[in-house]
């Protein structure tokens, strides 16, 4: 809605530098070949707008960057934001907003407290107006320059995807079931317990063995953090999590968690995962369970691209995490169809691998030789640890080679750059 109003406006050259990017988020395309988007910067973009990164039709290279990454570029002042339009489910006429009342209500509002902190003008649109003052307000008036009331400012249904499911494949649940017997090998799942978990089917399915582990041995963890789940809220809820920490809510379960749990707080992306803070949240992770498309002899994941290089995501806080956490493991199936995904090089590096611990399929379980002092752990409780190499070695057995048209490099501009959290540039993206 804000983008088409610049485009009537006659407004050129824009720089959209939002938290996400997503399928719904469609109709930019066609900005960016009016040449009203002129860039973007992001850390997670999927659907059309990603394939058109992918095919060059941005005019400029977009710029991937981390969740705690991007809080650190707008809080520098690297990445400056001219104007903040922050999607309010509730505001009130002064600008006291938040995100658990109203039709649109979608929870946490983290990653918009880093824009409304440092934005030069911030504007509020809500679809529900209330009498002043807004009561609770996660942002406040004092940040907020205009409020803009509006029908609507999207479907909160929305928010549960296919993605927010444990995974029902017996394959998945293997994996799950082995990942979670590495947390209690590696002797972390005790009181104090520190955990994160994606939304993934796979990651939601450690989860829920976590759950039964933490609940069978009597122990109750400290936290759990990240983009919050209903499975994370019944262990909250079962008094296995003293509190969580949540930057987004990713399913309705967790917004009403949050509007009525006072144990189930906020906390901004930059909290969250700015490296450049006094200490961000995921500095006391005691293990983050990760994805990938690809990963390789080395350790690195790729979560960005296909193997074709085709712009499939980002790093969100892939590499925030890994950073940060004491342990840090990726869950991944060998192949996906004909596609190995234990790869000799990945085909983008999202993560470095010495951020990368441990990393679990349905054959085994790799140990990172950083962390030798894992191996030992997991034979004693009698996981099967296997060289990274002989994963390759498995994932490539008997697995077709997709075959792409290869075109040469030099023909090829670079699309986009995916930024370490840090701002260094770890891989380039190369139109497809």
């Amino acid at each position: 809605m804000v983008v088409q109003a610049a485009a009537e406006m006659g407004l050129r050259g824009l720089r959209v530098a939002a938290s996400s990017l997503f399928p719904v988020h469609a109709p930019l395309v066609g900005h960016f070949e009016s040449g009203v988007v002129r860039s973007i910067y992001t850390g997670y973009v999927a659907g059309p707008v990603a394939d058109a990164i992918s095919v060059g039709k941005l005019h400029d290279v977009a710029i991937l960057q981390t969740h705690g990454g991007r809080a650190r570029a707008i809080e520098s002042g690297e990445l400056a934001i001219d104007i903040a339009f922050i999607a309010a489910p509730t505001a009130d006429d002064y600008g006291n907003i938040n995100g658990v009342d109203g039709p649109s209500a979608c929870g946490v509002l983290g990653y918009a407290m880093v824009d409304a902190g440092c934005a030069r003008h911030v504007v509020a649109v809500t679809d529900n107006l209330v009498t002043y003052p807004a009561c609770p307000a996660e942002i406040t008036q004092d940040y907020v320059d205009f409020v803009v009331a509006v029908p609507c400012v999207g479907d909160a249904s929305q928010i549960v995807s296919g993605t927010t499911r444990v995974t029902e494949d017996p394959v998945g649940l293997s994996i799950a079931k082995t990942a979670a017997n590495v947390l209690r090998a590696s002797r972390l799942i005790t009181d104090g317990f520190s955990f994160q978990t994606g939304a993934g089917g796979v990651s939601l399915a450690v989860a829920q063995y976590v759950h039964e582990m933490m609940r069978d041995r009597g122990v109750q963890g400290s936290f759990a953090a990240g983009g919050i789940t209903g499975k994370i809220v019944s262990m909250l809820e079962e008094g296995l999590f003293r509190t969580l920490f949540d930057v987004q809510c990713f399913d309705l379960d967790a917004v009403r968690s949050y509007r009525e749990n006072p144990h189930h707080q906020a906390m901004s992306a930059s909290l969250y995962a700015n490296p450049s803070t006094r200490g961000p949240v995921v500095n006391r992770l005691d293990s983050m369970i990760l994805g990938a498309s690809e990963i390789d002899l080395s350790f690195n994941v790729n979560v960005s691209t296909r193997s074709d290089g085709r712009l499939l995501g980002g790093s969100g806080g892939h590499s925030d995490t890994a950073a940060g956490a004491k342990l840090a493991m990726v869950t991944t199936k060998l192949n996906a169809g004909s596609f190995p995904k234990v790869v000799e090089q990945v085909t983008t590096v999202t993560t470095p691998g010495s951020s990368i611990d441990v990393v679990v399929t349905e054959a085994g379980v790799a140990v990172n030789p950083l962390r030798a002092d894992l191996t030992d752990l997991l034979l004693s409780a009698g996981l099967t640890v296997l060289p990274i190499q002989k994963l390759y070695d498995l994932a490539q057995g008997g697995v077709k080679q997709p075959s792409y048209q290869r075109v040469p490099d030099e023909s090829r501009r670079v699309v986009a750059l995916q930024e370490y959290r840090d701002g260094t540039i770890v891989d380039a993206l190369l139109q497809v």
